[in-house]
């Protein structure tokens, strides 16, 4: 497209219109490449950042909803019940006698209750 608009700026004689041509098309390419980026801007919200904002927020609201005799599953794969809350951590009795501390970010989800007799 430049070409031609060069080569009709070159036989009419008329530098300023070939240079108006290229103008044109450079003003259009950063169009369609603003657009592209706009795009591209767009897609990245709604495939990365809207899902990933989503899963955290439903995560807190987990977080913030349990309460100790809740069952509970944690990023370790510990099964086990709440016995215990402060404020950072959740006290876990995995076991008959056996309770571990466990970050409040570390639980990945709650169970129904009677799963861990359910298991046993």
């Amino acid at each position: 497209m430049k070409i031609v608009g060069y080569m009709i700026g070159l036989l009419l004689g008329s530098p300023a219109l070939a240079a108006g041509a290229q103008a044109e098309t450079a003003g259009s390419g950063a169009l369609a490449q603003g657009a592209m980026l706009a795009a591209f801007a767009v897609i990245a919200y709604f495939m990365i950042i809207r899902p990933q904002s989503k899963r955290a927020k439903e995560h807190q609201q987990l977080i913030t909803g349990l309460q100790k005799g809740d069952e509970v599953i944690t990023s370790g794969g510990l099964l086990g019940k709440i016995t215990k809350i402060s404020d950072n951590f959740f006290l876990v009795a995995i076991a008959n006698g056996v309770e571990v501390a466990v970050q409040r970010q570390a639980i990945v989800s709650s169970v129904p209750k009677g799963t861990l007799k359910s298991i046993e």
